[in-house]
C-alpha cells in the first residue's frame, strides 16, 4: 500500500482501451508491407464499414451458438418419453440452463405442445411473429431454421428451429436475444473514435478403453485414468490413397459430414446426423487402412505425411466456433505449440481491464479472486465487454464443445477491473490494478489500454510488477501513427502491434522503433457478457495473444526472468515486412511454436531491452 499512496501523489491521466475495428478477414492481409496513413475521410469510411463487419460477424457468433444449443436440447428431448409434462419440464430446464436465451416452445404438428410461460414478447409469441412462423414451418417439415437478425420493438433477435430426428413433425424454436450485436456496435464506435470518447462530463464426448475401443463408463477421476475420450460426432478414416472430388462429394451426401481435417490420406470427419459407430460401419465398404475415434487427448502426438517424415500433430480442439471463426490460432502456430505445453493452473495472468464476466460458462473455473479498482466494495464484474473478450482469447476452456478456445487450456486469469462503464479510467487506477495483481500472484499482467502520454506512477508500478518477475504484455494502439504509446513504449514492457489474416500489417495498428512484436488482431472472435461471444478488432486483442504465450513459456519453464521470457518471444518471431526489426511488426509475428521448441531446448536467450523512442514531452497527449 505504501507503493500505492506513493503513486496517487503523482497524478491522474485517462486510459483507454486499444480496440479497434477491421475489414472482411478475405480481403486483407495478403501483404506484410503496410499501406499509406489514409487521409480523414478514407480514414472515416474505413471506419463505418469495419465497424459494420464486426458487428455482422458478432450476429454470427450469437446465430451459431444459440443454433447449437438449440440442437443439443432437441437431441437430448428426443430420447425422453413424449408426455406432454416431459416436454413441460424440459423446455423449462432448458431455459433455465441458457439464461442468455429468450424463450423456446415445443413445437408439435397441430401446434405448441410446451413453451415457457414468460419470455415470448408480446404479439411475437410461436405463431404471431413472421420470422418465428418460418422457424415453426420448418421445423414441421424436418428442416433446420437460423433467421436473418430482426428487429421487434427494438431490440434485436435471432429466430431458431431445429427439428427432431425421432419425431416427425415435432421440434423446438427458440427465440435468441441479439442484445450483444448493439453494444460492440456502440463500444467499437467509440473506440474507433467515430463518436466523442471518453464522453464528456462443441459436443458431447463418450469414453472408450484405450487398447480395445470398447465404451466404458467414467464415474470418477481415478476412472479418467483408463479412458481416452472422443467426439460422437467425429471420425478419423485413413484410405490407401488420397480421395478426388467426386468421391469427397459422395462422402458428404451419404454422411451430411464436413471435412474437418485432412492431412494426406488420413481424413477427420464430422457428421451432423450420425455417430461415429454409424460412420465406421458405412466406411468398411471403401475399404480403409483405418478408421478410429477422434480421440481427444492429443498432446505429444505425431502423424505421418505422405513422404513418410514425422512432424509436430496439430491440435485441432472441438469448440463449436472454433474451426469457422478462429483464423488467429493457426497463424500463430498455436495448434502445434500445443504439443509442448497447454498452460498450468499455477500461471495466473491478470488482465487489468474493465473486468471479466465471472459467470461466462466459457470461463468456469478458469478465474482466481480479482479486485475492482472502480469500486472496491464490489466484484471485478464487467460492465463494458472489453475485459470479458480479452480474458477469453487467453484463457476460453480448450475442448469443451462450447464456444471458442483460448490460447491457454489451463492458464487461470486474474480479473482486475480499472477502467469504468465507458471503458475509461484514470492512470492511477490501472497503476494501482498492476500493484495489486503483483502483490496477489500474477506472473504475467495484460495491459489492453494506453495513451500517448507518459505516467511516472504507473512506470512506477509497471517497474514494481517487473521487479517482483512479473512479465507485463501492453497495445500498442489504434490510430496508425509512430507517435509512441504508453504503457506499451516503457522499456520494461513488451509492446504489441496487430496483424490481419495472413500476416498483413493491421491498417489502424500504431507503429515505430518501441514495438517488439506483432499478434493477430484482426475480427476476433472471444467470449462476451451475457454468456456470448462477439468479434472485435484491435492492438487490444492482439496483446492478449503475447500475454498467453508469456504464460504458455512460464508454464515450461517457471524459473524464467521478465526478460528472459521477452527475449524468447522476440528471438522466435516470425519475421515480417522488411529483413529483421522494423517499426511495423517489431521482431515479427508471435510463433507459439517455435517460442516452446525454444524453452524445451533450455536455450538460454540474453537478456535483452528493445531500444525505444521516447517523445519529445511537448508532444505527449491524451488519445
Amino acid at each position: 500500500m505504501r507503493n500505492m499512496h506513493r503513486l496517487r501523489a503523482a497524478g491522474i491521466a485517462m486510459l483507454v482501451c486499444a480496440t479497434a475495428v477491421l475489414p472482411s478477414c478475405t480481403n486483407i492481409g495478403k501483404q506484410t508491407q503496410p499501406s499509406p496513413p489514409p487521409d480523414a475521410r478514407q480514414e472515416t469510411q474505413y471506419k463505418e464499414k469495419t465497424v459494420a463487419r464486426d458487428v455482422q460477424a458478432t450476429a454470427y457468433l450469437i446465430r451459431a451458438q444459440g443454433a447449437r444449443d438449440t440442437r443439443n436440447f432437441v437431441m437430448q428431448m428426443s430420447e425422453t418419453p413424449a408426455k406432454l409434462a416431459d416436454l413441460k419440464r424440459g423446455v423449462r430446464q432448458f431455459l433455465k440452463e441458457h439464461p442468455e436465451l429468450k424463450a423456446a416452445a415445443w413445437v408439435g404438428r397441430n401446434g405448441i405442445l410446451a413453451q415457457t410461460a414468460a419470455g415470448w414478447p408480446e404479439g411475437m409469441d410461436p405463431g404471431a411473429h413472421a420470422e418465428v412462423k418460418k422457424a415453426v414451418s420448418a421445423v414441421r417439415g424436418g428442416a433446420s431454421y437460423a433467421s436473418e437478425l430482426f428487429s421487434y420493438r427494438g431490440e434485436p433477435y435471432f429466430a431458431i428451429g431445429e427439428p427432431s430426428s425421432s419425431r416427425k413433425g415435432e421440434g423446438a424454436v427458440v427465440l435468441v436475444p441479439a442484445d450483444e450485436v448493439r453494444r460492440v456496435e456502440i463500444h467499437q464506435r467509440q473506440n474507433l473514435r467515430l463518436v466523442p470518447y471518453p464522453a464528456e462530463g462443441r459436443y458431447k464426448t463418450e469414453s472408450a478403453d484405450p487398447g480395445t475401443g470398447r465404451d466404458v463408463t467414467v464415474r470418477t477421476g481415478e476412472d479418467n485414468q483408463n479412458a481416452s475420450h472422443y467426439a460422437v460426432d467425429e471420425i478419423v478414416v485413413k484410405f490407401p490413397r488420397k480421395l478426388d472430388s467426386g468421391e469427397l462429394l459422395k462422402i458428404r451426401k451419404d454422411l451430411d459430414v464436413t471435412v474437418v481435417k485432412n492431412t494426406g490420406t488420413i481424413y477427420v470427419f464430422r457428421s451432423k446426423t450420425r455417430r461415429m459407430e454409424d460412420m465406421r460401419e458405412y466406411f468398411k465398404a471403401w475399404k480403409p487402412i483405418y478408421t478410429e475415434p477422434h480421440y481427444l487427448y492429443l498432446t505429444n502426438l505425431t502423424h505421418e505425411r505422405d513422404d513418410g517424415a514425422a512432424e509436430a500433430q496439430e491440435i485441432v480442439p472441438n469448440d463449436t466456433l472454433y474451426s469457422k471463426y478462429q483464423w488467429n490460432l493457426p497463424q500463430i502456430a498455436t495448434e502445434r505449440g500445443w504439443n509442448l505445453s497447454k498452460g498450468s493452473q499455477d500461471v495466473i495472468v491478470a488482465v487489468v481491464d474493465t473486468g471479466v464476466e465471472l459467470d461466462h460458462p466459457d470461463l468456469k473455473g478458469r478465474l482466481v479472486e480479482g479486485f475492482n479498482v472502480v469500486d472496491p466494495s464490489s466484484p471485478p464484474n464487467d460492465d463494458v465487454g472489453h475485459g470479458t473478450h480479452v480474458a477469453g482469447i487467453i484463457a476460453a476452456q480448450v475442448n469443451n464443445g462450447e464456444g471458442v478456445a483460448g490460447m491457454t487450456w489451463y492458464t487461470r486469469i486474474m480479473p482486475i477491473k480499472a477502467l469504468d462503464s465507458t471503458g475509461a479510467g484514470s492512470a492511477y487506477a490501472v497503476a494501482e490494478g498492476v500493484i495489486w495483481a503483483a502483490d496477489h500472484g500474477a506472473q504475467v499482467i495484460n495491459l489492453s489500454l494506453g495513451n500517448y502520454a507518459q505516467a511516472q506512477f504507473l512506470h512506477d508500478a509497471i517497474r514494481y510488477a517487473v521487479d517482483k518477475g512479473v512479465v507485463v504484455v501492453a497495445a500498442s494502439g489504434n490510430d496508425n501513427t509512430d507517435r509512441p504509446g504508453y504503457p506499451a513504449a516503457y522499456p520494461e514492457v513488451i509492446a504489441v502491434a496487430a496483424t490481419d489474416p495472413g500476416g498483413g500489417k493491421a491498417a489502424y495498428s500504431n507503429y515505430g522503433d518501441y514495438i517488439d512484436v506483432s499478434a493477430p488482431g484482426t475480427s476476433i472472435a472471444s467470449t462476451y457478457p451475457g454468456s456470448k461471444y462477439a468479434a472485435l478488432s484491435g492492438t487490444s486483442m492482439a496483446c492478449p495473444h503475447v500475454a498467453a504465450l508469456a504464460a504458455l513459456i512460464k508454464a515450461a519453464d517457471p524459473n524464467l526472468t521478465p526478460e528472459q521470457v521477452a527475449g524468447i518471444i522476440r528471438s522466435t518471431a516470425s519475421d515480417l515486412g522488411d529483413p529483421g526489426k522494423d517499426p511495423y511488426f517489431g521482431h515479427g509475428e508471435i510463433n507459439v511454436q517455435k517460442a516452446l521448441e525454444t524453452v524445451r531446448q533450455q536455450t538460454v536467450v540474453p537478456q535483452y531491452v528493445a531500444p525505444r523512442l521516447w517523445p519529445n514531452l511537448n508532444r505527449i497527449g491524451i488519445r
